[in-house]
């Protein structure tokens, strides 16, 4: 693919193979979300992670060279662990492997007797004293844990533009398209994953199961304010990873679980934005759950019977994963191709399938590297479509899908109960000095940088 000399073509088959995907219809082939993220470009070049990590100018050369080699519609994963503002606030959530790997100990910022305060104000409730438990650096004095929550966020910032910048020139270079995205969690998962732990939330559901559910209800619309797909478009996707559900009974599941969840994936539909959902480990029970949701749903699979998938969810849902990411360390090159054979035979009829593994590769030992090539290359050369749709695929309900998104974020930026947290209309009302000034400009500047304080104290809980 590297080959291809008109990367503007290329970027405009890929925009409307996309488009046709996300709205239901048959793409020109099969998009390929590639398995490589940044640890494994880093660990393919043979460059130290830790390094890579603390200095991310030297990231793009294997970002780069995993674009060269391996064909993909999207660039490799950056992500969003970054150590620099981890090591400033003193994580204790996530912290740098001896092999420069950022892993996520067993933690619980939050105590049972949490519940009342964390119902009446999630937002606050996290500052006061999830955070301080979860980061050393944020358990101290007043001054000293602002400083460090500042400096924090201006190199979290700083990291994050040095990534911005490479994956631009990466888009610019190899003709990936740009789409709206952005990343959020579950309510249920968002309070067990560092506020409560898995052995905490389980035993809270027996012990105090009303105030769970009220737990979730209430960071349900910040976690939906989370998920805010970054741009003014409908073209894109904001990912949720699912974690604890196959560990639940089903009663279990459909009480504490579900409903929050589905709520959460309807208001960001709601908003023009598709969501792409990573479907951790064993859910096949719950397929009939799955498939309430909104048309088009990306659902991409970690483990599950892919024939009973496509029966149930295919033709309402865009289906994903599957493919075993440890056949490439293990088959020959032969196999990893039938097993990619035997996936498109299954999934890619009528379309609705995007390409793409269980899991994202984390090391490129052995023969991973030869197989995940030859896997690769044999869907771009056999997924396509004859019958694929040529008319226009733009949304011709952008601009009302839009104005509702910002009516869905207004409301829940006014039900935010916190005194963290001030919406532009109350700043104004308590600044009378702006009087007579250009209130069209200040207002959403003011707003910007509030939204950019929120966003980062919810990313530091997932």
């Amino acid at each position: 693919m590297e080959n291809m000399s008109d990367v503007k073509v290329l970027a405009k088959e890929r925009e409307d193979m996309y488009r046709n995907l996300l709205s239901g219809r048959i793409p020109s082939r099969i998009p390929i979300s590639g398995a490589m993220g940044l640890d494994s470009a880093i660990k393919y070049c043979q460059m130290d992670v830790a390094e890579v990590y603390w200095d991310f100018s030297k990231a793009e050369a294997a970002l780069d060279k995993v674009c060269q080699d391996f064909p993909s519609d999207s660039a490799p994963g950056v992500g969003r662990r970054y150590p620099s503002y981890y090591q400033i606030l003193g994580s204790k959530p996530f912290i740098m492997s001896s092999d420069g790997t950022m892993q996520h100990p067993n933690v619980a910022g939050m105590t049972a007797e949490d519940y009342d305060d964390f119902i009446a104000s999630p937002y606050d409730c996290i500052v006061d004293k999830i955070l301080p438990r979860l980061y050393t650096g944020l358990d101290t004095d007043s001054n000293t844990k602002a400083m460090t929550l500042s400096k924090a966020m201006k190199v979290q910032s700083d990291d994050a533009a040095v990534i911005g910048g490479i994956s631009a020139r990466l888009n610019a270079k190899y003709g990936f398209v740009s789409m709206a995205g952005g990343a959020t969690t579950g309510p249920y998962d968002f309070m067990a994953d560092f506020f409560r732990s898995f052995t905490g939330i389980s035993s809270d559901i027996r012990r105090i199961p009303q105030k769970v559910i009220e737990a979730c209800e209430a960071i349900t619309p910040i976690l939906i304010k989370k998920g805010k797909p970054l741009g003014p478009s409908t073209f894109g996707q904001v990912g949720i990873p699912l974690h604890m559900g196959p560990f639940m009974r089903e009663k279990d599941f459909e009480k504490f679980y579900w409903p929050t969840l589905k709520k959460q994936v309807e208001a960001i539909t709601e908003m023009g934005i598709n969501v792409n959902l990573f479907v951790e480990h064993d859910f096949m029970r719950f397929l009939d759950y799955f498939y309430e949701l909104p048309p088009h749903t990306i659902l991409r699979f970690e483990y599950g019977d892919p024939k009973i998938v496509k029966e149930k969810l295919g033709k309402k849902h865009i289906l994903s994963g599957f493919y075993p990411l440890v056949m490439l360390h293990s088959a020959t090159k032969e196999q990893c191709i039938d097993k990619a054979k035997e996936l498109i035979d299954i999934l890619a009829p009528g379309g609705n399938y995007m390409f793409g593994f269980d899991k994202g590769a984390m090391d490129m030992h052995g023969s991973i590297s030869e197989n995940l090539k030859a896997v690769l290359e044999y869907v771009y050369i056999n997924g396509r479509y004859d019958d694929y749709y040529k008319g226009d695929n733009k949304d011709p309900h952008e601009a009302l899908k839009l104005k509702r998104r910002s009516e869905i974020i207004n409301e829940i930026d006014k039900s935010i109960n916190s005194k963290y947290f001030t919406v532009w209309e109350k700043y104004r009302e308590s600044h009378p000095e702006l009087d007579g000034r250009p209130l069209n400009i200040i207002g959403p500047k003011i707003q910007k940088y509030e939204d950019m304080m929120f966003n980062f104290i919810i990313n530091l809980c997932s």
